[in-house]
């Protein structure tokens, strides 16, 4: 199946249930900040679309912009439990042990940033799944990693979702 496929696939069952749209957009903002899948399912893509499709029909922004917050959320804070749970074992399964290089990157940038960088990871593609999980390996404080993650993930879902939606609303 293509991802053109699953995008249409997606966007077209929100065109036909409306209702579903802030479950649809959770689940989507999740997988994109969970570590692990947030390298295989191409959710950005699905999310602009649903954004212009809902300005387009006249879909209230509010209920998605709050779920794709949330969603964005509580995927990268599930991200950093992964990474406190397993330590530094977790570079050694599935995707990171494929991607040492991003490792490196991921914690070069927190030697830069510090806990900055949770709250840039949120939008930069190529570190996005894999720094919350470097948080919780080296043990970044849980207080302000959630301060910058939740702050992040909603102003990454409206620069996600509010393009088209303001363009064809």
């Amino acid at each position: 199946m293509s991802f053109e496929t699953i995008t249409t696939g997606i966007v077209e069952f929100v065109r036909a249930h409306q209702a579903w749209a802030p479950v649809i957009v959770f689940t989507l903002a999740f997988l994109e900040s969970l570590a692990f899948l947030s390298l295989v399912v191409p959710a950005t893509a699905i999310l602009l679309a649903i954004g212009a499709l809902v300005g387009a029909a006249g879909v209230d922004f509010w209920p998605l912009w709050l779920a794709g917050g949330l969603g964005g959320g509580v995927g990268y804070s599930l991200s950093y439990q992964i990474g406190g749970y397993f330590g530094e074992s977790a570079f050694r399964i599935w995707p990171f042990r494929n991607y040492p290089a991003l490792i490196e990157r991921s914690k070069g940038f927190f030697d830069r940033f510090g806990v900055a960088a949770v709250f840039i990871g949120h939008f930069v593609g190529p570190v996005r799944a894999f720094i919350p999980v470097v948080a919780g390996v080296y043990g970044v404080k849980r207080l302000p990693f959630e301060c910058a993650n939740v702050l992040a993930a909603f102003i990454w879902i409206t620069s996600v979702l509010a393009p088209g939606f303001l363009a064809l609303s």
